[in-house]
């Protein structure tokens, strides 16, 4: 009798990361979901340009929610599967504490490894 816990696959990863963030549960997905060596890109111009390790990225949205007066409306589509990688989009309407209200809608794109995240790329303008 085998005790080997099955790991999840791509899409059963790209699932469950997106039902967390819909229900707002985006640090519980990142500690379960993500790598312990998890490495992490924005865009260029980005103030958080690249995260290496599981605590960097936690610190990171940490901080972007800190920097959220009021999150207005949060918009993730069905994640789309291929091999190890997903992505999905997000649209993010939120009023910031130092910048007033604004509207991002970016790409995400993640690589899954032995069930975790192990690898995630965001695309959205930075005005550069």
């Amino acid at each position: 009798m085998s005790t080997q816990v099955e790991t999840m696959n791509a899409q059963e990863v790209a699932d469950r990361l997106v039902l967390l963030c819909r229900e707002g549960k985006n640090v519980e997905a990142i500690n379960e979901l993500y790598d312990d060596n998890v490495v992490s890109h924005e865009p260029e111009g980005s103030p958080m340009r690249e995260k290496i390790g599981k605590q960097a990225v936690l610190d990171a949205t940490n901080q972007w929610f800190d920097s959220v007066q009021e999150l207005h409306n949060v918009y993730i589509s069905n994640p789309i599967v291929g091999g190890n990688f997903f992505a999905c989009t997000m649209k993010v309407d939120a009023t910031y504490k130092e910048n007033g209200r604004n509207v991002m809608d970016e790409l995400c794109v993640y690589e899954v490894k032995d069930g975790r995240i192990v690898f995630e790329q965001f695309f959205y303008p930075t005005g550069n």
